[in-house]
């Protein structure tokens, strides 16, 4: 699978979950997700990401099984109405990886863990060829927010971090045409930081790969307008176009039309 990443585009999120941050993302059931589904091809999505393990600070756990019937339901159904859709998975186990492409075929593989919680990730990737966005987090879920503490700037950390985990994928087998990195907006990191990372994002650009950045309806939007995710979509808007402008090439969003909107507007602008 050769996804192009050159040119901004939008990644639409797919939560076949009850429980993720953004009560209006959520599809627990099989209608809500054919009809999100319906609604990010009607609205342009470039790729549909499938999630089915919330990653939200605190979130529950989730059996591998129900991880995997969730993320295929929902593959199933993009399948079904967008054969050729790039699709994305949005998983840190190797095992719903091996599923989704034995089922489905390929599919790009959207870690938040960037292969740190399991060892069999990196080289399952490798062996099947695919697409792989690594994120930057330190803990997990559950304990991310307490790990905030770095020994130097959030910038200089998190390069240095996808300096390091690159070499890794690389010896794993990764090629490096297909690694796409995410700074992580809103895992194991402050407000403050979080604002901090957005300034310095054209240094992760800079490395020279590909930047998927996810800060739709995040806190770091509704915590400065004191308000909820529900009402962060201008926000959003807002730090999705700071992103591209830095160099970032994929936008991850609740709200598929207003990012595409937003990238043929930010397209206008710097021909």
């Amino acid at each position: 699978m050769q996804i192009d990443f050159s040119q901004p585009c939008v990644m639409a999120v797919l939560n076949v979950t009850s429980d993720s941050f953004y009560a209006g993302s959520r599809t627990p059931d099989a209608g809500a997700v054919e009809r999100r589904v319906r609604a990010c091809l009607d609205e342009g999505a470039a790729i549909i990401d499938v999630g089915g393990y919330s990653s939200r600070p605190g979130a529950d756990e989730v059996s591998p099984a129900e991880e995997w019937r969730r993320v295929a339901a929902g593959l199933e159904v993009v399948r079904r109405l967008a054969p050729g859709l790039p699709v994305s998975v949005d998983t840190f186990r190797a095992s719903v990886v091996r599923s989704a492409v034995g089922r489905f075929g390929k599919v790009i593989v959207n870690d938040i863990s960037a292969g740190e919680l399991d060892a069999e990730m990196l080289p399952t990737v490798a062996q099947l060829g695919v697409p792989y966005v690594a994120m930057h987090m330190k803990g997990d879920p559950r304990t991310m927010q307490s790990l905030t503490d770095y020994r130097r700037d959030i910038v200089t950390e998190v390069c240095d971090y996808f300096r390091r985990r690159v070499e890794t994928m690389l010896a794993a087998g990764i090629r490096r045409g297909n690694i796409v990195l995410d700074p992580g907006f809103g895992f194991a990191k402050t407000l403050e930081q979080n604002y901090e990372l957005l300034s310095g994002l054209h240094r992760l650009c800079e490395l020279g790969f590909p930047v998927l950045a996810g800060v739709s309806r995040k806190s770091m939007i509704y915590k400065v307008l004191d308000a909820s995710p529900a009402e962060s979509l201008a926000g959003t808007v807002a730090l999705g176009w700071e992103c591209l402008r830095q160099g970032a090439t994929v936008l991850r969003v609740h709200d598929v039309r207003e990012a595409v909107d937003t990238v043929r507007i930010f397209n206008k602008f710097r021909q």
